[in-house]
């Protein structure tokens, strides 16, 4: 896998409307993207979660519109993949997240990314929140709640394969006013969304730090095993819950050949292999099981410490005064994670998704979190992810209705189609989304399940009913009955005025006043007749053209038919 298949880019923001033309961020064509009616935001990371309110200062407050806002600037239809940070406060977690953004916004500004040593034209990771995630040095925390950035990432895969890339930030672990219960949940929510979750640790890898993994990794298989009993016939999910963990040791202090950057690689992966190898005693075996049953890949990167002169509380992000070692390998951190070929897009339950489908799953998460002391219950869990889902499989699926049933119904189109033959593409285009919904919505409670797909085939009715409406509406023959009368009012009209012309005598001036009678009314009917034929004139024409077709076709049909009867003869 080369560099040069990277490609990070930026749709045109020049407006923020419901609907605008905004540029693909790899190839500059045109997409249209539906996007909410949002006040542009200011750039910078924008916090999605905040924690605590006048009532409960351990509440977690979901922003849903700020998620909004960062999911419109994805096309529509493009996957995404998150990647979040989480570990003790005050250990460097915005800073990494900082670099990481500094290295994708050089992918975005240069076209050979394969260029050596990129940082050496950055002068600073600074601490404007406008440029990075905001952080600074010293001893206090800086990061509460949960933050993304406000501008997607775009990336490319070999096969053409476009990513949008998340970057997160989170609320710093273990301080002394975040309670144990308050950081499972920060810690819980931020590996329900992230589908490369790096966990922060410092020196090295402890069993505390095992043991803090193991805790919500149990919430998880719980929540993903739990049996509904008789009233679920749904798929069970047999795969580990989450993606992807990889544990960052900052400050390592035993790499044995700090010259060799691919051996001191080598070197953490034995390390990782030591630290969850198998153990003796019952409770450190279990933490090891737990961890390796919910995740699908387990992985460790190491740091060496970045200098004394970036741990002073005075530190603005010089580059300079960092260690050239430490620079170098967060280098190859982020190739090793921005590579489009091994970056893995958000999958739940098997299925990669869009940014609409992850909106709807980090809701459902983000309210089950509304008292951040208490974690949820593995049942709640698992119904808030069924729920999320059902909800995601109904918007698809009508979204594929409305879609197909567009092209040949919808508002902008001009022909009429017959009765049966719409109400046949109805069926089949039902039947499609209906295979749709079920593909989708393949766990959890039946019921649910049952009941969503009630409410799709309502979504299913209503819009049917709206094409139908629109349909009869281009029939070029509707309406006719209303003046069929005023026809042949005219059509008398002409008779009875001919009959006079030719049988009254010419002096007889009540036979001339009926004449011209006649001959005024039969005009204003003309006249109001050509004022209806021209308001329908597009319909008309439309039928005179699908009616001269369809004699062609049976023309045609006759033509052949002859022809094989001769040649039978």
């Amino acid at each position: 896998m080369t560099e040069d298949a990277v490609l990070v880019d930026y749709p045109d923001r020049a407006s923020e409307k419901n609907v605008t033309k905004s540029a693909d961020p790899i190839k500059g064509d045109n997409l249209e993207v539906s996007e909410p009616d949002l006040v542009p935001d200011e750039g910078g990371a924008s916090q999605i979660v905040s924690i605590g309110t006048k009532e409960d200062q351990y509440a977690f407050t979901f922003h849903e519109e700020k998620l909004n806002r960062i999911m419109a600037k994805i096309p529509a239809g493009w996957k995404i993949s998150v990647v979040g940070v989480v570990g003790a406060f005050r250990t460097g977690k915005s800073f990494v997240l900082s670099w990481f953004l500094h290295y994708l916004n050089h992918l975005k500004d240069n076209k050979d990314p394969s260029s050596e040593s990129w940082y050496k034209s950055v002068t600073s990771i600074g601490m404007d929140e406008k440029e990075g995630f905001g952080w600074r040095g010293g001893s206090e925390r800086n990061t509460t709640g949960i933050w993304i950035w406000s501008e997607p990432q775009f990336l490319r895969k070999e096969n053409g394969e476009n990513i949008a890339v998340l970057l997160v930030d989170t609320q710093g672990m273990f301080d002394n006013e975040t309670t144990m219960a308050l950081t499972a949940s920060i810690f819980g929510l931020s590996t329900l969304i992230s589908s490369y979750q790096i966990y922060n640790v410092d020196k090295r890898i402890q069993e505390d730090n095992l043991q803090q993994l193991a805790l919500f990794s149990e919430y998880a298989r719980l929540a993903m095993t739990t049996n509904y009993g008789d009233e679920s016939e749904s798929d069970e999910f047999s795969g580990k819950p989450f993606q992807r963990i990889e544990f960052l040791v900052r400050d390592w202090q035993h790499f044995d050949e700090e010259d060799d950057f691919d051996e001191m690689g080598k070197e953490m992966d034995e390390y990782l292999k030591k630290v969850i190898a198998e153990r003796d005693a019952t409770d450190l075996k279990e933490t090891r099981e737990q961890i390796l049953g919910c995740f699908e890949q387990i992985s460790c990167y190491g740091l060496v410490h970045p200098g004394s002169s970036v741990t002073k509380k005075k530190y603005s992000g010089d580059i300079k005064v960092i260690d050239p070692t430490f620079v170098e390998l967060l280098d190859r951190y982020c190739k090793k994670i921005f590579n489009p070929e091994t970056l893995e897009v958000k999958t739940i339950h098997g299925r990669e998704l869009t940014s609409v489908e992850f909106s709807s799953y980090f809701k459902a998460y983000a309210d089950l979190f509304t008292s951040g002391a208490n974690f949820p219950e593995a049942g709640t869990l698992l119904t808030a992810t069924s729920g999320a889902n059902n909800t995601n499989a109904i918007n698809l699926s009508i979204s594929d209705y409305k879609e197909m049933m567009d092209r040949v119904a919808g508002p902008s189109c001009s022909s009429y189609v017959g009765p049966e033959e719409l109400k046949t593409l109805h069926r089949e285009t039902l039947e499609h989304s209906l295979g749709k919904f079920k593909s989708i919505a393949n766990f959890g409670n039946k019921r649910n399940i049952d009941e969503a797909r009630e409410k799709l085939l309502s979504q299913v009715g209503e819009s049917f009913t709206v094409y139908n409406t629109l349909n009869d509406g281009r029939n070029p023959l509707a309406g006719f009955e209303t003046y069929i009368l005023p026809l042949v009012i005219a059509l008398a009209a002409y008779i009875l005025r001919v009959f006079a012309d030719t049988t009254c005598s010419s002096w007889s001036s009540v036979c001339r006043k009926s004449s011209d009678f006649l001959s005024h009314l039969y005009a204003v009917v003309a006249c109001f007749m050509l004022i209806i034929g021209l308001t329908k004139a597009q319909q008309i024409r439309a039928l005179v053209r699908r009616v001269k077709q369809a004699f062609e076709v049976l023309l045609d049909f006759e033509t052949v038919d002859k022809g094989k009867k001769r040649k039978v003869e």
